[in-house]
């Protein structure tokens, strides 16, 4: 019997759950992280940088929510401002100019919509986010960790290949948003779960995805001695490198003009009226 959808929101929410920090920390070698958007500060909410992935040099983005209150509210709950997506893009520019193949982390409910961020130009920096990645003449790719909402996750979604976890959702709203909106009661957010199609297998279906990571429904950061969790953590973590790396070898054999084209392709066949 499958997971009810909002059962899987549940589970790509959870506290305990890896995020893009512990994943720079693990699957990959030599982090280094970038700070600042050169135009207004540093979003602690989108963390930047490159690293190595078997010995190749990438580029590495991811949204962090942060364990503990006081990191949450640093990180603002992984809900960037207009100046995180703007460190992020010029992080991705700098990948271009050297070459560097791309990856990039989603676990975001959504952009922030504060005042502030909108003054600043929240939507802008999303929009030229999603054309500036459309051109990018490196390999991206996408993985869905967590959470993947709205606009705030597709400002560093677009990729050529899109790898999401067994229990993550990705969606144009939270269910309880949804909710809100349709029956003004944010109580029916399993019932927006269920329509919105945000499970890793509905998105795999619609073509939306290209791969699903297979995953335990208690994927979480192990306790000091719990030697059970940190199994199932190294060993989903080895897949989900194993699949990083195979996706980058496979596009870095491409040439520019054919993975543009691909890319674009694979974006304007997505919601197709048959």
């Amino acid at each position: 019997m499958s997971t009810p959808a909002f059962e899987r929101v549940q589970m790509a929410r959870h506290p305990d759950r890896p995020y893009a920090m512990d994943l720079f920390n693990t699957i990959f070698e030599d982090f280094v992280e970038i700070h600042g958007d050169r135009r207004f500060a540093d979003d602690p909410a989108m963390i930047t940088g490159f690293a190595k992935l078997d010995g190749v040099e990438v580029c590495v983005i991811g949204q962090q929510k942060g364990r503990d209150i006081n990191e949450r509210r640093h990180r603002n709950f992984a809900m960037s401002k207009p100046e995180g997506y703007r460190k992020a893009l010029r992080v991705m520019q700098m990948a271009e100019k050297f070459g560097r193949p791309i990856v990039t982390i989603i676990d975001t409910p959504g952009a922030y919509p504060g005042i502030d961020a909108e003054e600043r130009g929240q939507a802008e920096a999303i929009a030229y986010n999603l054309r500036e990645m459309a051109g990018l003449k490196v390999p991206i790719i996408v993985v869905v960790l967590g959470e993947g909402g709205s606009g705030g996750a597709l400002a560093i979604g677009i990729g050529d290949r899109v790898l999401m976890m067994e229990n993550a959702v990705y969606s144009v709203i939270t269910p309880e948003g949804c909710a809100a909106i349709l029956w003004k009661d944010a109580a029916r957010a399993p019932d927006a779960a269920q329509g919105l199609k945000l499970t890793a297998a509905e998105l795999k279906n619609f073509d939306i995805i290209d791969e699903i990571i297979p995953e335990p429904q208690n994927w979480t950061i192990p306790a000091d001695g719990d030697k059970k969790a940190q199994k199932s953590f190294d060993d989903i973590s080895s897949s989900l490198k194993q699949a990083i790396s195979r996706e980058i070898k496979s596009l870095t054999s491409l040439d520019s003009k054919t993975l543009l084209d691909q890319r674009y392709k694979k974006f304007r066949k997505m919601g197709e009226w048959v």
